[in-house]
């Protein structure tokens, strides 16, 4: 029973107690007052009248004149008179009627009370007894008027009492509800804070549990940053803050490996000519500011395209890449546009030769790599800011136009989504999930999803893709109970027409729902916190599993995310290529799946290439892996 019912009943017995004490002691103080009453009447009124009839003749029919007036005025229940020896004289008596009085009433408060006698004299001799009972109905009618008003009285005063009681509790229950889902929150691993009610027994529970929040929100914070400075040193160049040599390599050799990833995108390498030299004439304050509003322009051209990287290479040389994006021409368009007032804005004449490649998956990444140093080569060549784009390979290009495009999509959404197929595996080697790229009928053929996210982004039809997607794993859940889990595009998060249908089509299949797991970037929930924290929140009451794919170098934020109700995290391939054989991936690793776990999260780890990193993924505490080292076992 909870505290708030306990209440309620103690309210209802304290005023069923009060209504019954009241009742009972007001019923026995009235009916003790009327017999008191009514005795005294009736010895007066016997008194009276055995006075009168003393002092006439005793002649019968006087007699009888004088007891019947007298019984038909004065409301008696029974009058006679009596001869000395005890004979009946004369006697007159009323019917038992009581009237509109209930019978169980009367019965409750049966009023009991002698009936009055006096002695009539006749001269000297006694000439009989005289015996007066008043009616007792106006007494029970009285009672019964006064219970009824005190029953409407007290109704009333109940009805108030429980209005203010109700005031009383909405005032309890509000901060008792609020420190209740913290509660809950914190058994759940989201330490949120609640504020402070005005009751002071829950403000001071409240107080404390903020403080617990508090306190693990520090340490989340201390020990993410620990995390993050590691990371830093691991993948981040220390001038400019974009990816290290060693990070762009690894994210560049899986986006050539994944056919999610990559069908067709451009790789560029800019280099700052005769950087000595600008050291000795800028200065190195002035050069290092340079390098880094290079890198920052570039950082903030990749963030455009999903699964794009910037990184510094060496100390001249800066690569972009641009998985299905623009093509090379474009590219070099928009690095003129974007870096040459940069270069402009310096005290000394710079030259920035850019090298311009189209990739694909067909190459692989050592032929890459050659085909751009020749471009760049060409480039210093040629002098100045002088960009060479290598020739473009449009036999990989599904359609050559715009509007090609845009009617080949719209008839593949309209055709229906295909989902592959990857397993996650837990530590024990159960399937946790089964991740579902989709697949789009393009061309004639199932195409993966690097073949055309760049063109869906461009297009907006971003909320169409992610809604097909849903719908296809729902009806897949239909009928079978492994759970899915969709990859959701990065606009999907701040669309509000996309989250309403979104909620409509969960609540279509609540069953199915609870086995579906949806996942973003991590950049996404980055940078649009708090459209990702409420769209956690609207599907938290379907439970299905919210969590964040590529995570890495924004994993220093998860303290802001921990009371989102996030359910798993899936560690990006720059974390876990190799980590088999390097010990500050390893250390890197241990504690972010520790800090995750003290969170109530998932840690999987993507992009397992080799058994050994299966291994050693596990031993470093992560609870599933998945990529080509990853099977379903038979």
């Amino acid at each position: 029973m909870s505290l708030i019912t306990k209440l309620w009943l103690s309210i209802a017995a304290v005023l069923l107690l009060a209504f019954g004490g009241s009742l009972i002691v007001g019923l026995s103080t009235s009916r003790h007052y009327i017999e008191q009453e009514v005795r005294i009447k009736n010895e007066d009124n016997a008194n009276a009248l055995a006075l009168s009839m003393s002092q006439l003749d005793k002649d019968p029919v006087t007699i009888e004149l004088l007891l019947s007036a007298q019984f038909d005025t004065g409301h008696y229940q029974r009058i006679e008179l009596r001869d000395p020896g005890g004979d009946l004289i004369l006697r007159r008596e009323a019917s038992p009627s009581i009237g509109d009085v209930p019978g169980w009433f009367v019965d409750l408060v049966r009023i009991s009370v002698p009936a009055g006698s006096a002695v009539v004299q006749d001269g000297w001799r006694q000439y009989g007894t005289l015996t007066l009972q008043s009616q007792h109905s106006y007494a029970y009618r009285s009672l019964w008027r006064s219970s009824q008003q005190l029953v409407t009285w007290f109704a009333f005063a109940a009805l108030i009492s429980m209005l203010i009681a109700w005031l009383l509790v909405l005032q309890i229950r509000r901060p008792l509800s609020a420190v209740i889902a913290q509660a809950n929150d914190i058994g759940n691993r989201r330490f949120t804070t609640s504020p402070e009610p005005k009751t002071r027994e829950l403000r001071d529970l409240v107080m404390a549990m903020n403080r617990l929040s508090g306190s693990v929100r520090q340490m989340l914070t201390r020990e993410s940053g620990q995390l993050e400075e590691l990371r830093r040193k691991l993948q981040q160049d220390e001038t400019t803050g974009i990816a290290n040599r060693s990070y762009f390599m690894t994210r560049l050799g899986y986006v050539l490996e994944s056919d999610e990833e990559l069908h067709h995108g451009c790789l560029a390498l800019v280099r700052v000519s005769d950087l000595e030299g600008l050291n000795e004439g800028m200065g190195r304050p002035e050069t290092d500011r340079f390098l880094h509003d290079l890198a920052s322009t570039l950082h903030q051209y990749a963030l455009e395209y999903p699964g794009s990287q910037a990184g510094r290479l060496n100390g001249s040389d800066f690569a972009l890449l641009l998985p299905n994006s623009l093509s090379a021409d474009d590219v070099a368009d928009q690095l003129k546009r974007r870096l040459h007032p940069i270069a402009d804005r310096q005290p000394v004449l710079l030259n920035l030769p850019i090298g311009i490649v189209g990739i694909s998956r067909q190459e692989t990444r050592d032929v890459i790599l050659s085909r751009l140093d020749g471009e760049l080569a060409k480039a210093e060549l040629r002098g100045g800011r002088t960009v060479c784009v290598a020739n473009q390979h449009t036999g990989h290009l599904l359609f050559s136009t715009h509007s090609e495009w845009r009617n080949a999509l719209n008839a593949a959404l309209a055709h229906g989504v295909q989902l592959a197929r990857y397993p996650v595996m837990d530590a024990n080697g159960s399937l946790l999930h089964e991740e579902c790229p989709s697949r789009l009928w393009l061309a004639g053929e199932w195409q993966p999803a690097g073949a055309y996210l760049g063109w869906i982004s461009r297009f907006g039809m971003d909320d169409a893709l992610d809604l097909a997607s849903i719908t296809s794993a729902l009806k897949c859940l239909e009928r079978e109970e492994t759970p899915l889990a969709l990859n959701l595009t990065s606009r999907a998060i701040s669309s509000t027409d996309f989250r309403q249908r979104l909620i409509a089509l969960l609540s279509a299949y609540p069953r199915e729902a609870k086995r579906l797991w949806l996942e973003l970037p991590e950049s996404v929930a980055v940078h649009h916190m708090e459209d990702f924290k409420s769209l956690c929140h609207d599907l938290r009451r379907f439970e299905c599993r919210i969590g964040l794919e590529h995570v890495g170098q924004q994993f220093t934020h998860l303290a802001d995310l921990q009371d989102s109700g996030l359910s798993y995290l899936k560690f990006d391939t720059s974390l876990t290529k190799g980590v088999d054989h390097q010990s500050a991936q390893q250390t890197l690793l241990r504690g972010m799946a520790t800090l995750s776990h003290s969170l109530g999260i998932l840690a999987i780890a993507e992009g397992v290439s080799t058994p050994e990193e299966h291994r050693v993924l596990l031993e470093l505490g992560m609870d599933g892996v998945t990529g080509t080292a990853v099977k379903i076992e038979d």
